[in-house]
């Protein structure tokens, strides 16, 4: 039996901007930015490009939607906790964004390679801001301190996710592979770098995160005597 062309061969596939979303995540996991399409999203999930295209208008409209997504999901509760020193607020929200970032390696460069002015990129600020007011800053202080602290934070897991060559590794037996590679290297033209390779091989940890944290916020605290800059 000859099918009417008038008939329709079904309902088109429903898609959300989750799911759209979602989607362009696991291709930025599987492949990084560069490997993340219209089409390619399109293609995942069984619809057409223009389905996509209905919710954003290219693939740059997608990426900052995903930074806005990974910035979305911290928990600003810690910020507004004033029963929590300053100090423990900025370090809970710094091992958030490495946490769910390392998890996302793709994640770190879309961050760094584009401008964070979206809602949720400025609530951050907003929030960071409002921490380092109630340790005592002052409202310029405050400003350049959490873009310190931004800078710091982003670039500290952007190099720990670029020399993670071992993803599926836990933290000591990354450590145990690079302090194995360090002792490979001359102790002759590298004397400082090899007397210190127990050290250097904690570069990509939690340990060694929290220690640059914690010098950064011992020069960020405020105080009455320090002079105006």
């Amino acid at each position: 039996m000859t099918q009417s062309p008038n008939r329709r061969m079904g309902r088109p596939r429903a898609v959300t901007e989750q799911a759209i979303l979602d989607a362009a995540l696991s291709q930025l996991d599987t492949g990084g930015a560069a490997s993340v399409s219209v089409r390619g999203i399109a293609a995942q999930l069984g619809i057409a490009p223009n389905a996509v295209y209905t919710y954003f208008p290219n693939k740059a409209a997608v990426l900052r939607a995903l930074v806005e997504r990974f910035l979305g999901e911290v928990n600003h509760d810690r910020f507004a906790d004033r029963q929590m020193p300053w100090r423990e607020r900025v370090e809970a929200l710094a091992l958030e964004l490495r946490t769910r970032l390392v998890a996302h390696p793709g994640a770190v460069h879309l961050l760094l390679g584009g401008p964070m002015d979206g809602p949720n990129a400025l609530m951050l600020r907003e929030s960071l801001a409002g921490v380092l007011a109630d340790a005592g800053a002052t409202a310029d202080d405050a400003a350049r301190a959490s873009y310190v602290l931004v800078v710091y934070v982003l670039g500290a897991i952007a190099l720990e996710v670029a020399g993670l060559d071992h993803a599926d590794l836990t933290e000591s037996e990354r450590i145990t592979t690079r302090r194995a590679t360090l002792d490979t290297i001359s102790t002759t033209t590298y004397p400082r770098t090899t007397s210190t390779a127990a050290t250097v091989a904690k570069y990509f940890t939690t340990e060694q995160f929290l220690w640059g944290l914690t010098h950064i916020l011992n020069g960020l605290a405020p105080t009455p005597e320090a002079p105006a800059r």
